[in-house]
């Protein structure tokens, strides 16, 4: 069972497993899981929408036995990984965290959904009931969209946080600037022409980004390849990116799953693949968040971990429970 919003759509959607098709797609961070949701995507209007059902009886108990690391722990991991950084010049290392939520006894799980919708218009929001697979998220960062069509091919650069009072520092434009880089060099492979926007202001409910958007005509052919060599971009892995994916799954103390991996959509007219980042596990007794930042040589982790603390609230804060 999946339910979702496109970005500044306010339509609701879902599929309607009553076929082999297949046209959403969840892929892990590394590449290794992949979760389909069979059926033809059927739109939902709001009024059909609010007689639905979504039971957190659906969900599976939480018996992985699961500590979500202390601030202390956090930030002691944080100067390794700043060590790191160091020690190889590395330009960016993406480092995350659980944060498990149970003072809870049920999730009213449809209004939670629908909080998390209203809050965040210019997201693509969603919720998968599946088992032991059972998320819920809204995040504005697109790994790419391509229309069968024209061939146009889009992405983004999306990096640095903050709270959207603060002025941005040296450390969130150094922070962002290689990941445009990063996407630049791999789409000039592809044509000679290549759109290139200002770099400006993405705000995300409390929290604002920096953002660079891409726009490039390809050859269909080329679709699948630029998208792997896109994931994971280094806003959510680093740069060298393999030696930084390595260096992740060494340092963090659980492994991302779906978080920071990509949930591909195809429709009749388009190709979509939305980057999987403020997003929670879902259980019948707790609730995983998954939050992390970009580490640089410069990066305070004081300041860091109040990052991911503020990224937490996305979901959080949306929740309905009793």
């Amino acid at each position: 069972m999946i339910y979702f919003k496109f970005p500044f759509d306010e339509k609701f959607y879902s599929t309607d497993e009553n076929s082999s098709e297949n046209h959403i797609n969840f892929y892990s961070f590394d590449g290794l899981r992949q979760i389909d949701c069979n059926g033809k995507i059927v739109e939902i209007n709001q009024g059909n929408f609010d007689k639905i059902t979504i039971s957190s009886n659906d969900l599976k108990e939480d018996n992985n036995k699961f500590t979500p690391e202390t601030k202390d722990e956090y930030l002691n991991n944080l100067d390794q990984v700043i060590e790191v950084i160091k020690d190889n010049q590395l330009p960016k290392l993406v480092y995350s965290r659980r944060k498990i939520f149970t003072d809870f006894n049920q999730i009213a799980l449809k209004e939670s959904f629908k909080n998390i919708c209203n809050a965040y218009p210019n997201a693509f929001s969603y919720i998968l009931i599946n088992g032991e697979n059972s998320w819920m998220g809204a995040f504005s960062e697109v790994l790419g969209k391509f229309n069968k069509q024209t061939h146009i091919f889009e992405t983004m650069s999306l990096a640095g946080t903050l709270p959207v009072s603060e002025s941005w520092s040296e450390k969130e434009i150094d922070e962002q600037k290689p990941v445009s880089s990063y996407i630049r060099d791999i789409l000039k492979k592809y044509s000679g022409t290549l759109d290139e926007s200002e770099t400006y202001d993405h705000i995300s409910g409390n929290i604002k980004h920096l953002r660079t958007d891409f726009k490039i005509k390809i050859q269909p052919e080329d679709l699948d390849t630029i998208i792997q060599e896109l994931h994971p971009t280094p806003a959510v892995c680093g740069i060298p990116k393999d030696f930084c994916k390595e260096n992740i799954q060494k340092l963090e103390k659980y492994p991302r799953e779906l978080y920071a991996g990509y949930i591909k959509i195809e429709t009749e007219e388009s190709i979509q693949y939305f980057v999987n980042l403020r997003c929670s596990k879902l259980y019948k007794n707790a609730v995983h968040l998954f939050v992390g930042g970009g580490i640089t040589a410069q990066s305070n982790p004081e300041k860091e971990w109040i990052e991911t603390e503020l990224k937490s609230e996305a979901v959080l804060k949306n929740l309905v429970v009793s």
